[in-house]
């Protein structure tokens, strides 16, 4: 599967914070660290544009707000497609569950 720089770093992010659902505010600081980012308004729209394929491969889901026009992604979470996706990112090998019968 091949994913672009932002949506590798939005699975890795997710995947090393502790909580249940990431705020859309860690993921903007992916353009921190550039010498020329985007303005607001577009990173804004790069950043959606990502999630929304991201939600549509079946590796994120989004939490937010819904209006008649438009959804408001404000918050993400991984799937288990998505962590798997995500240690192989990191190159972890997945630990089985050892069930033990005493």
């Amino acid at each position: 599967m091949t994913l672009s720089k932002l949506q590798k770093y939005i699975l890795k992010t997710t995947l090393q914070n502790n909580k249940l659902r990431v705020s859309r505010i860690i993921l903007e600081k992916f353009y921190a660290n550039t010498k020329k980012p985007p303005n607001q308004k577009i990173r804004a729209n790069i950043i959606t544009k990502s999630i929304e394929r991201l939600i549509a491969k079946g590796l994120l889901v989004g939490f937010g707000e819904k209006t008649q026009h438009k959804l408001f992604i404000t918050q993400v979470r991984l799937t288990q497609q998505g962590k798997k996706e995500a240690q192989l990112l990191f190159g972890r090998q997945a630990k089985l569950p050892f069930r033990f019968k005493t």
